[in-house]
């Protein structure tokens, strides 16, 4: 009977939700746009057959690359610390891999893999790695340096911190990371689908927005954003089932570092790149790859710089990023001050935890490849809708994170500001939000190539412009020059964007968060 009470609040959110959809879908002339969760049913009961058997295959995908990617994530991380020479080397490999934008990586990979899942399953991987990595490397440092110094005193090395006081200290960085990329993993599988698949939800939702279908769409982006919530919920329990040790005291002092020198990181971007060069023309090689389709890094070069017809190759792609930054930029900003300022006013008033919660993780649940035609299509061409499916995108991994960073304020200093009968802000300003600031930086970072993945889907989909529809253009005319410099240009504009936000969060948290420099 005590979870009564509990269960209730989601309940009653999810009901509020339901009938503001179906009365939103009764307006005059919203049947063209919207179809409402009586339609929806209905078309489920009617097509449960064709529906349960793309799940299948969508959700095997998507449950397959969640795995591969977040096992490669936690060997990426425990690697980075295991070896602390490598870690900056291993980090910027890790985000370079994460900035390949899947619109264009996705006929890549589909014709290196030929006919079957590998794509979708690896897009799927590629989609949630980075947001499982970013905050474990966070967790991994959020530990006391009392702790250490045990350790120390023991006469053990690295390796033995790493077991067993890295590995502890980061485990709500983990289930933070894991519920973030629920709804990444089937987004990715989707996108993969999209590439020249024969079955699953993305091939249904093809087929649904060819013929307008808004029934179908509907019906395809509910049962994806349920089974994404299913999860998130899943992982949410066990976490909570895990993690019942209050978060220990961090007395790690400010350093007096102010993060790298600009020359250090302009050293650190040129190793990781010669390396991601070495290692793009020596998988090309080693596996004998058709240039035609897989091109090396000189016929990068050469289409953008030594061409005679270079310059117009230049302008062309470079006019389209300009036109895609002018939209994923403020979107990104939206978004991260809209999951911040969410977060801390569910702290402010936890009351409304219970209810604002569904909401949010239905937002992000709902596929982008399935609504942002019909959104766009509501609110123009124009830069509102892209901006607002950006901000949708970026807004639930940095609310998801700050909410767990506010969380990890310890019970011990919060019981100090209550004994001098602090008011609830002064324990936000003054313990909460320092808690939140490692929390909301590592969101900030992983959400960089989630601003570019939501925009150039949103191009390539809907509205025609920028590079995402140049990538989907020059993938339809089989211009792989084209799409592999889109690809390795849009990686470096993100990574470069990556840089600039690593400056100031080492500002930062050299002043709060000293332990995240140790």
């Amino acid at each position: 009977m005590r979870r009564l009470p509990a269960l209730g609040a989601p309940f009653a959110a999810g009901l509020v939700l339901i009938l503001l959809w179906e009365g939103l879908a009764r307006l005059p002339g919203a049947e063209v746009l919207l179809a409402g969760p009586w339609d929806v049913a209905l078309w489920l009961r009617e097509n449960a057959g064709l529906m349960g058997r793309a799940l299948a295959v969508t959700g095997a995908e998507a449950a397959a690359g969640f795995v591969l990617g977040n096992l490669a994530a936690v060997a990426l991380a425990l690697l980075a610390f295991a070896l602390p020479r490598a870690e900056r080397l291993i980090a910027a490999l890790a985000l370079l891999v994460f900035c390949l934008p899947l619109v264009a990586t996705g006929p890549i990979l589909r014709v290196l893999y030929g006919p079957g899942p590998g794509p979708q399953i690896t897009l799927a991987a590629l989609a949630v790695y980075y947001t499982t990595f970013v905050p474990l490397l966070v967790g991994l440092r959020a530990a006391p340096a009392t702790w250490f110094d045990m350790v120390a005193s023991y006469g053990r090395g690295h390796v033995a911190a790493l077991i067993h006081v890295r590995l502890f200290a980061a485990l709500p960085y983990l289930v933070a990371g894991l519920q973030i990329a629920a709804p990444a993993a089937f987004l990715g599988a989707m996108v993969g689908e999209f590439t020249g698949a024969e079955r699953g939800m993305g091939v249904l939702t093809i087929r649904a927005l060819r013929a307008l279908d808004v029934e179908a769409t509907w019906a395809l982006a509910t049962v994806a954003a349920l089974v994404s919530i299913a999860v998130y919920a899943a992982i949410g329990r066990a976490g909570r089932r895990l993690l019942n040790a209050p978060p220990p005291v961090l007395l790690a002092p400010p350093s007096a570092a102010r993060g790298p020198s600009p020359g250090r990181l302009l050293l650190r971007a040129g190793l990781a790149g010669a390396v991601a060069l070495a290692l793009w023309w020596g998988a090309m090689e080693a596996f004998d790859l058709n240039r035609f389709f897989a091109k090396r890094p000189g016929d990068v070069w050469a289409f953008l710089v030594t061409r005679p017809e270079a310059g117009a190759h230049r302008a062309e792609l470079f006019g389209a990023l300009g036109e895609t930054l002018a939209l994923a930029v403020p979107g990104y900003l939206a978004g991260l001050a809209l999951g911040a300022a969410l977060a801390v006013g569910l702290t402010l008033a936890p009351r409304a935890a219970s209810l604002a919660m569904p909401v949010a993780v239905t937002l992000r649940a709902v596929p982008i490849v399935t609504t942002a035609p019909l959104i766009v299509l509501l609110m123009g061409r124009g830069p509102a809708g892209t901006i607002a499916l950006v901000a949708v995108m970026i807004f639930f991994p940095v609310f998801v994170a700050c909410l767990h960073g506010l969380a990890r304020a310890p019970g011990q200093v919060l019981d100090v500001f209550d004994s001098y009968a602090a008011g609830p802000v002064q324990r936000l300003l003054h313990a909460q939000l320092p808690a939140m600031l490692p929390a909301f930086f590592a969101s900030a970072r992983m959400s960089l190539p989630a601003a570019m993945l939501a925009v150039t889907v949103v191009e390539w989909l809907a509205t025609g412009r920028g590079v995402g529809a140049l990538m989907a253009l020059s993938a339809s005319l089989s211009d792989y020059a084209m799409l592999w410099s889109a690809v390795v240009v849009v990686a470096l504009a993100t990574v470069a964007g990556h840089a600039l936000l690593g400056a100031a969060e080492g500002r930062v948290l050299a002043r709060y968060a000293g332990e995240q420099l140790r």
